[in-house]
């Protein structure tokens, strides 16, 4: 705990040199709701609701996206690539503190700057101006989940980041990936648009309990692929997929660290 808070917070001060740049970030996430606000307008103009949503409801699902990635966004992928292709994570191998550990230490300062200058003021403008009412049916349930999505967020880019170990130039593969990880969570549509025998699929993969789940639990109930569950059930299941997760990341942590040549040193 004393290597986490001291790192978290050695981070925050090195970001908050920086926080100029996370300011421009807000207005990022009010322009991608104003245009799912304008195109779901359109869509809803000669419908009630589609897939039992409802246009407010909605518009709910992508304010709630939009807040929620102020609070999980990574860059463990970019910094792990980074610090392999240019030799330094050799220095990282000299440590008493396991890397993965010291990245999510990282994560921690750098969300706690985020929640202070993205977060709260972006919340405010989506409360007071576009007028959705971003407060959750179960809150300590949605906490919990929430906790469990900033976890698999990033597990499941730390892995995207090993894969450097195989490939000399991973940008490419690295961008296609966020990319699909961000389809297959429900960033960009509601998972349950999705045709049912995808969602049976999806279902088994770990990305909807990044942003699809927590949404989920945020309004109160849950259902993917004809499959519904309680929100005990599916919060206890996404913190069996982040167990599950992190267990594979250890696997390729311990097959790729046998590949590292200590390029760039």
């Amino acid at each position: 705990m004393k290597t986490l808070i001291a790192v978290a917070t050695a981070t925050y001060k090195e970001w908050a040199a920086y926080r100029s740049h996370m300011l421009i970030s807000i207005f990022v996430g009010p322009i991608f709701f104003l245009v799912q606000y304008f195109i779901w307008g359109a869509v809803y103009k000669s419908n009630g609701t589609i897939n039992d949503f409802s246009l407010e409801g909605m518009l709910t699902y992508y304010g709630i996206t939009t807040v929620l990635h102020y609070c999980i966004m990574d860059f463990a992928d970019w910094n792990f690539q980074m610090l392999l292709g240019t030799g330094k994570f050799t220095t990282f191998l000299l440590r008493p503190v396991d890397h993965r550990f010291f990245a999510l230490s990282q994560k921690v300062g750098h969300r706690i700057l985020g929640f202070t200058f993205e977060f709260i003021p972006v919340y405010l403008i989506f409360v007071f101006v576009f007028k959705i009412p971003l407060i959750p049916k179960m809150p300590f349930w949605f906490f919990i989940s929430l906790i469990l999505s900033f976890l698999m967020m990033f597990i499941v880019n730390y892995c995207v980041g090993m894969t450097a170990f195989w490939l000399t130039r991973a940008d490419g593969v690295r961008r296609m990936f966020l990319l699909l990880r961000d389809i297959f969570a429900g960033v960009f549509l509601p998972l349950s648009f999705f045709p049912e025998v995808f969602q049976k699929i999806l279902f088994w993969l770990p990305f909807q309990y990044i942003t699809y789940v927590p949404i989920r639990v945020f309004m109160g109930d849950y259902s993917l692929g004809d499959i519904s569950m309680s929100i005990p059930q599916i919060v206890g299941l996404q913190a069996l997929a982040v167990v599950a997760t992190w267990g594979f990341s250890e696997l390729m942590w311990q097959i790729g660290i046998r590949r590292f040549t200590g390029v760039g040193t």
